[in-house]
């Protein structure tokens, strides 16, 4: 997939979250092999998974025209499936408590600290990231556009996105969407006299 003007990727709504974040190092040339991650058999049945879903999806369109309710039951019944199938995912792959980070995300990219001393500017890297409370994980191609260095001997990773599906930035839209909603339920609930915020996930 084509890289989208830094430019364009600048429009993009920035968001700081803490969210798992793994990476590997590609090889020259930067391209994005099926199992980056080491998920071995998962892969094929997530493929599968997905396939699956984009059958059921254009089903639905034509079911809606017909039976509102009975498209509204199974589409309720497919995003059940999809979480379980999320949080089985994760199970089966757990992250470390050190893969868990601060960010700064968007669908263009993805900006972290790390004292990885292999990397550098214009170095291709995988990375998948996995975005609570949905448990999404997208995979990306992401090229280090910048680097500053930070405390501690570690630096400030400045990756943009290079390939990506469709279906993963929209995790991430989606993602950031809901970032935003729940911050402005706090932003609500602590400006009215004598409230609170609580959590609001």
């Amino acid at each position: 997939m084509p890289a989208k003007p830094t430019a364009d990727r600048r429009k993009y709504f920035r968001i700081e979250d803490h969210i798992g974040l793994e990476m590997q190092v590609l090889a020259a040339g930067g391209e994005l092999n099926t199992d980056p991650f080491g998920d071995g058999p998962m892969v094929s049945l997530q493929d599968e998974l997905h396939r699956l879903e984009l059958d059921l999806r254009s089903q639905l369109t034509s079911l809606t025209e017909r039976d509102r309710l009975l498209a509204t039951v199974i589409k309720t019944l497919n995003n059940k499936v999809d979480v379980l199938a999320r949080i089985m995912a994760f199970e089966q792959n757990p992250l470390q408590p050190g893969a868990w980070q601060s960010v700064t995300l968007s669908e263009g990219g993805v900006a972290f600290l790390s004292s990885d001393e292999r990397l550098q500017e214009g170095m291709q890297v995988a990375v998948r990231l996995t975005l609570p409370p949905e448990l999404y994980r997208p995979v990306a191609t992401a090229e280090i556009v910048e680097m500053e260095a930070a405390k501690g001997g570690k630096s400030r990773i400045h990756a943009e996105f290079t390939q990506i599906a469709d279906s993963d930035r929209q995790q991430i839209a989606r993602h950031v969407m809901r970032w935003q909603i729940r911050q402005r339920q706090a932003q609500l609930e602590q400006d009215q006299p004598g409230g609170e915020a609580r959590d609001p996930n």
